[in-house]
């Protein structure tokens, strides 16, 4: 398995013993991920906002509107950050300093590309779409021209990446052991989908389609 490669700013300063060396990692985690988060600077101003993605190989892909502010800043070659963290748990210990989280985290850096051709684009957006509603590609009215025309797709190389993860109970110092009134544990957190909701003009009784009941079973 080819392993990441740390850049000074993927290189990680604190708690360096919960870095992922292999790419894999990488891929579980933001393939199981749903939004991420496009963090740059606009304007002078640092901006941190969530965004639809998707994985195709080493490639990433993000979309939006054209005019949205962030993804017009970041087709221009700027430095930009993608962030996705999955809870996994809170940790509770017997001292308020050594609570914690379970989590799962991928900081990807590096300067984002507006896909232009207009087969990759089309391909990209294929992407962000299987990524959180798989199926629906095959299944719903296909993009229009104008609708095609209206949204911005852009594409980021996974070259420069970390990840990050914490898995088990508390850390309690030696003191704290003894500490038999106070509760410690882990209670896990799971993100889970519901059963699906038609909309109002769905006729009554319409079967729901087989690749929205296994989404649910992501």
């Amino acid at each position: 398995m080819t392993t990441l490669s740390p850049t000074p700013r993927s290189t990680l300063n604190r708690k360096k013993d919960r870095a992922a060396t292999d790419r894999q990692a990488l891929y579980d985690v933001l393939d199981e991920g749903l939004v991420c988060h496009l963090g740059l600077v606009l304007n002078g101003s640092p901006v941190v906002l969530p965004t639809g993605y998707g994985r195709d190989g080493d490639t990433l892909y993000f979309h939006g509107s054209t005019g949205a502010g962030n993804l017009r800043a970041a087709a221009t070659g700027i430095d930009v950050c993608i962030t996705v963290t999955l809870l996994d748990a809170i940790v509770y210990a017997r001292s308020l300093n050594n609570h914690s989280m379970n989590y799962r985290s991928a900081v990807v850096h590096g300067r984002a590309r507006l896909v232009e051709d207009a087969e990759e684009k089309m391909h990209g957006l294929r992407v962000v779409t299987d990524h959180l509603a798989p199926g629906s590609w095959e299944h719903a009215r296909e993009v229009n021209a104008k609708e095609f025309a209206s949204v911005a797709v852009l594409s980021l190389g996974l070259d420069e990446a970390s990840v990050k993860a914490r898995a088990g109970g508390p850390g309690e110092e030696p003191e704290d052991l003894d500490s038999q009134h106070v509760w410690a544990g882990v209670v896990p957190v799971r993100t889970t989908f519901g059963a699906p909701v038609p909309a109002d003009y769905v006729p009554a009784g319409s079967p729901v389609p087989a690749h929205v009941s296994r989404g649910r079973d992501r």
